[in-house]
């Protein structure tokens, strides 16, 4: 299996997110009261495990998807990836990190969220373009049915 393949850009977005994400919880250690949210309110606590479950389920759903279909050089084209191209980026950004952090009581979550979602859009043309060379048509197909492709 071509490790590779599964991270994509992965390693790129890791090492644009990876200052802010250290930085962030030094200063939120340091100075705890500059991230807090005062709670979190009750009704935020609902809603973060609600959202937060989705994220964790549209996660593994992904990384279950990318150690099926890589290895038998698959583009993946359903569950999550029928909604929008890149849905394990996206989904940590915007479905997990943000409902962490209010859960923790911080806004750092999402901060490091917006960094990971800017990054990832960053470098998903150029994975595209590499998803297009290796699957074709198969990629241009797949691009003009997904339904939030610039999500």
């Amino acid at each position: 299996m071509n490790i590779r393949a599964l991270v994509g850009s992965g390693d790129r977005i890791g090492l644009v997110t990876l200052p802010f994400l250290i930085v962030g919880v030094v200063l939120n250690i340091a100075f705890p009261s500059l991230f807090t949210i005062g709670g979190p309110p009750t009704w935020l606590g609902v809603l973060s495990v609600l959202v937060l479950l989705v994220g964790v389920v549209n996660w593994a759903w992904c990384v279950y998807l990318l150690l099926i279909k890589v290895p038998r050089r698959e583009l993946i084209t359903n569950g999550p990836y029928a909604v929008v191209k890149h849905p394990l980026y996206t989904g940590a950004a915007l479905l997990v990190l943000p409902w962490l952090g209010f859960l923790l009581n911080t806004w750092l979550g999402a901060a490091i969220g917006i960094v990971l979602y800017v990054a990832s859009r960053m470098f998903a043309p150029a994975e595209e373009v590499e998803l297009a060379q290796t699957f074709g048509g198969v990629w241009d197909a797949y691009s003009a049915e997904v339904k939030l492709p610039w999500l």
